[in-house]
């Protein structure tokens, strides 16, 4: 170990999640170094909705503005069967500042919320936290030239990162489920304003608009039954049967033949939860994937790291420039853990909702499901698909001025 370099707070993990985190930070006057084991950034988009609570919680930076300038605004969902309508999710008629959701390619969305934050310092690995407790110290591998220190580590660096806290009790569940995905560039003769989801007998169908016209499909793909909890949401690149596959999938449950054929790659990839008991352990904070993972089929998982990181950074500037605010962050941290549950049973509803059925028991669920359509259910089903019911959505955000 060589030089003791001391900044205000060290993240780790430059995602959307630790990229937003560590801009805000230094937005608001703190001093932040930016840590990422990758030595390069990650190709490809997973994430690709941003939620009308997280554009309002990122519009003091800035980033609202930035991100929307690449995106296409959907207004307005559709849940079908066999070309028949279930039911229309408005999220135009509900009483928030953003009422849609944008789609963005997550790299753009990247490049919105890092805006004017420290640039990462890539290929460096951390491979232990010392809480001595007035700060942390940061612990790099044999390669790195320094040992950083903090007044706050903040662990952004999704499941790797939990190795770091292992205080924080965070229990995995790896599912069966895998699914294939594929990005059409526009353009399709897709409508840019309308997301569908297609319940089908052999498992659901979702179409998303992207920028120019182009299209998000994903199509339930089948089980893995030697599935392990670390494998199962990773990424994997297909191959002419996963293309196939999709190809049948998109023109048997809706989307036709010709947005099939334009399909020219796939991946397929599976989902796993994850939730922490604890978020904060001293002076070492996990946000993001780190502390809580829930199924992309939910659409929420970035944007409940991005509220964490939105709410956090206020009370880390008062914590580091004065006492330590303990009933604030204690607060904080239960509001995030209830939202992250929240999220949770939504991603899990919809996977529910996505897996293949027998034809008597695909009558009664869309059945179901169109009677629940009709009623007050509706405009709850809206606001829980727009993150209406995260506590982020409920309570103000304080200093959004900036500092």
């Amino acid at each position: 170990m060589s030089a003791r370099v001391d900044h205000d707070v060290v993240v780790i993990g430059a995602g959307p999640t630790g990229l937003f985190a560590a801009a805000e930070l230094q937005r608001r006057g703190l001093d932040v170094v930016l840590l990422e084991a990758r030595a390069e950034a990650v190709a490809g988009s997973r994430a690709i909705g941003v939620h009308a609570p997280t554009l309002a919680a990122l519009e003091a930076s800035g980033a609202t503005d930035r991100l929307l300038a690449h995106a296409v605004r959907i207004p307005r969902g559709l849940a079908v069967s066999g070309g028949r309508v279930l039911g229309d999710i408005r999220f135009d008629r509900l009483p928030v500042r953003f009422p849609f959701v944008a789609a963005v390619p997550q790299p753009a969305t990247e490049a919105a919320v890092a805006h004017g934050g420290p640039e990462p310092r890539r290929g460096a690995r951390v491979t232990a936290l010392a809480d001595r407790g007035d700060r942390v110290d940061v612990v790099l591998d044999a390669d790195a030239d320094a040992v950083l220190s903090a007044g706050v580590v903040v662990v952004a660096g999704g499941r790797p990162g939990r190795a770091l806290l292992p205080a924080a009790g965070v229990r995995e569940r790896g599912y069966r489920d895998r699914y294939v995905m594929a990005d059409v560039p526009g353009p399709t003769g897709e409508p840019d304003d309308v997301a569908t989801v297609a319940l089908d007998p052999a498992g659901v169908l979702e179409s998303f608009p992207l920028p120019g016209g182009g299209r998000r499909l994903v199509a339930w793909d089948g089980v893995d039954a030697g599935m392990t909890t670390a494998a199962a949401a990773a990424d994997v690149p297909g191959g002419a049967s996963e293309l196939e596959r999709l190809r049948t999938a998109v023109a048997q449950r809706g989307g036709g033949v010709a947005l099939a054929g334009m399909i020219e790659r796939a991946t397929t990839f599976g989902i796993r939860r994850a939730l922490a008991r604890r978020m904060r352990v001293g002076r070492v904070v996990a946000i993001g994937d780190t502390a809580h993972e829930v199924s992309p089929m939910g659409g929420q998982g970035m944007n409940l790291g991005l509220l964490d990181a939105a709410t956090l950074a206020p009370l880390l500037v008062e914590w580091l420039r004065g006492e330590e605010p303990a009933a604030a962050l204690a607060r904080w941290e239960r509001d995030r853990l209830v939202s992250a549950r929240a999220a949770g049973l939504m991603a899990g509803l919809n996977t529910a909702l996505g897996r293949p059925r027998s034809p008597v028991a695909h009558r009664v669920t869309t059945g179901a499901f169109r009677v629940a359509m009709t009623t007050p259910a509706r405009t709850a089903l809206a606001r829980a698909y727009a993150m209406g019911f995260d506590r982020a959505a409920s309570r103000p955000l304080s200093g959004r001025a900036t500092s």
